[in-house]
């Protein structure tokens, strides 16, 4: 996305009423660059701060205080997605320096990408690096980095696959 238009994207968003005027949201993620499906709705109080691709499927719902951060990698969120509220996706880091005036070193970021159908829960934080597959469930509250198969259910902190199958697995 582009910084200087991403400013101007979450400035206007947070004057508008949370989960109202949808199409205008999308197009002001658009007019920042980003790749926005028909159909994705977007909580006004969302913060987008990226300096890399955004891409979001379209029928997906970004939640309440979601926050999408980081560095110049690509955050990528497949179609028919439900991203719960106060999720993170945060693809920046810094690399450990124990000798250096501060610890966190060298700074890098590195891609996010989600699969189509995927649920994610109130309050995760997804770290960059991590590709999760289709039709997966992330639990409340896990805090996930790396590489899950499609149709699990991932938790836990650190995050790992709970179930490899959802299949007859009620989801309340």
């Amino acid at each position: 996305m582009k910084a200087n238009r991403s400013f101007v994207v979450n400035l206007t968003m947070r004057l508008l009423p949370s989960t109202r005027c949808f199409g205008l949201k999308r197009s002001l993620l658009r007019w920042a660059g980003g790749k926005i499906g028909n159909n994705v709705r977007c909580a006004s109080n969302s913060v987008f701060l990226l300096g890399g691709e955004l891409s979001i499927g379209y029928d997906t719902w970004i939640g309440h205080e979601g926050l999408l951060i980081g560095g110049r990698a690509s955050i990528s969120i497949g179609a028919n997605c439900d991203i719960g509220p106060r999720v993170t996706f945060a693809c920046g880091s810094h690399r450990i320096n124990p000798k250096g005036p501060h610890v966190a070193g060298e700074s890098y970021s590195s891609p996010i990408s989600i699969g189509d159908g995927c649920w994610i829960g109130v309050g995760a934080t997804i770290l960059g690096g991590t590709k999760i597959g289709e039709r997966s469930v992330v639990a409340a509250g896990a805090v996930v980095k790396g590489e899950f198969p499609a149709g699990c259910l991932i938790g836990g902190v650190p995050a790992r696959v709970l179930r490899t199958s959802l299949n007859g697995i009620v989801i309340e």
